[in-house]
């Protein structure tokens, strides 16, 4: 019981820091950048929105529900389904703790593999939903 107590507090401590600046950046991106200005990027060139909405989607998701209001405004400002597919894939795959905890786990080499395969699943997803959903 005691090694699993000390593990946590490892946990906690490896991930407390980045969890913690995640939630500043979500905050700051939400107070200080336009919700036009996300439409205007995620919107507009499909293929470049879609690109967006998945790298956006690594620093910016904190959780599901919080996410889905946010989503749901910007897909009737215009966004594609194509692009918010994007930001929801990368989102939990991406979230500041897991890569964190990821980045530990799997070494620098495995981990940026991680990321690349994560975003390039994101965008060909979002491609093929925009395909369909035309």
């Amino acid at each position: 019981m005691h090694s699993f107590v000390k593990a946590k507090e490892c946990i906690f401590i490896a991930t407390g820091p980045h969890f913690l600046f995640g939630i500043f950046l979500s905050a700051l991106f939400q107070r200080y950048v336009p919700q036009d200005v996300m439409v205007n990027v995620l919107g507009g060139n499909k293929a470049w929105g879609i690109l967006m909405a998945a790298t956006v989607g690594v620093p910016l998701y904190a959780c599901g529900g919080g996410t889905i209001p946010l989503l749901i405004s910007w897909l009737q400002d215009g966004m594609s389904l194509g692009s918010a597919a994007a930001f929801m894939i990368t989102g939990p795959a991406t979230k500041i703790t897991n890569l964190e905890a990821l980045k530990i786990a799997m070494g620098w080499k495995k981990f940026l593999l991680y990321l690349f395969f994560v975003l390039s699943f994101s965008f060909l997803s979002g491609v093929v939903i925009d395909l369909i959903f035309i």
